[in-house]
């Protein structure tokens, strides 16, 4: 499994002054998927809550000069920070914050046996359902 991928200087370039490069890589691992749930309301229409299964590519467009090792970028880096992103997102709600037809408020309530503040947020859509969930949710 690489790690890095290598771009190969012309020949004409001496080691120290590596040329600069374009790059465009697409990063698609099946381990890079996520589940959540949500639900489209605009004027006059509202979907059901339900959820789907997401599969995540990385596009990176860049250019960058060439490392001295002879690579571009760590696939390491950017399979963790992926993985940590689908991680984060993994059986959550996402919410359509900039929506005009639901009223989004956030309350917190009191919890008695962690002796904290748990956070909700509230959805009332335009059609008066209403939704409310763990802001951990």
């Amino acid at each position: 499994m690489a790690k890095r991928t290598k771009l190969t200087p012309p020949s004409t370039a001496s080691s120290s002054s590596r040329p600069a490069c374009s790059f465009e890589v697409h990063v698609e691992k099946e381990t890079f998927k996520f589940n959540a749930a949500h639900f489209v309301a605009f004027k006059g229409f509202r979907e059901r809550l339900h959820g789907h299964n997401y599969r995540v590519g990385v596009k990176l467009l860049g250019s960058r000069k060439i490392c001295s090792d002879g690579y571009v970028l760590d696939f390491g880096c950017i399979k963790a920070v992926t993985k940590t992103i689908c991680k984060g997102m993994n059986e959550h709600f996402i919410v359509p914050m900039l929506s005009d037809v639901l009223t989004i408020t956030m309350t917190k309530v009191d919890n008695p046996v962690t002796q904290k503040q748990d956070e909700y947020v509230n959805l009332t859509c335009e059609d008066g359902s209403q939704f409310s969930f763990s802001k951990h949710e």
